[in-house]
């Protein structure tokens, strides 16, 4: 029987991570992240994994990328088009939530054009200028949308 499993991904699960993702980024919904970027932050990231007793195949990761602090980000949130409405997304917000409280933080961000699922794990709107500048900087200027950004911006109080 098939079951699906949360870790923290190793460096050789890169290739998958980046098949998983190539049609968001391909219409814009994620920014697009080298295997070096990805390698470099690979802590950052909870991978879910489908086992079903001849191997596993990753079906969805997200990564907490912290800021300060007091403050973290949800990004690059993606899950198999195929497994999707069945808890996956909804289970490795949950992992970031459990991590970030483990580490401190106070509050979580998010850009998204998937508002009511964030909204539904406890997200509230927030304007984008209440981001701290260095992520437009470091972030958004790679976005093939930037400087029109019609993402989302919602934050979730930990505390």
């Amino acid at each position: 029987m098939a079951k699906i499993v949360y870790r923290k991904p190793t460096l050789h699960d890169i290739p998958q991570m980046q098949a998983l993702v190539l049609p968001e980024v391909q219409n814009g919904k994620i920014l697009y992240r080298s295997d070096e970027e990805i390698a470099t932050n690979i802590r950052s990231y909870t991978v879910a994994t489908l086992e079903d007793g001849g191997g596993e195949k990753i079906v969805g990761f997200a990564a907490l990328h912290i800021h300060n602090a007091t403050l973290a980000e949800i990004r690059s949130l993606v899950v198999d088009s195929g497994m999707r409405g069945r808890g996956v997304g909804s289970r490795l917000v949950e992992e970031a939530y459990r991590e970030a409280k483990m580490l401190g933080v106070e509050q979580l961000f998010t850009l998204t054009y998937e508002q009511r699922f964030f909204e539904k794990a406890g997200f509230s709107e927030i304007p984008k200028e209440a981001l701290p500048e260095q992520k437009i900087w470091a972030d958004c200027v790679k976005c093939k949308h930037f400087p029109i950004c019609d993402e989302v911006a919602l934050i979730y109080n930990l505390s």
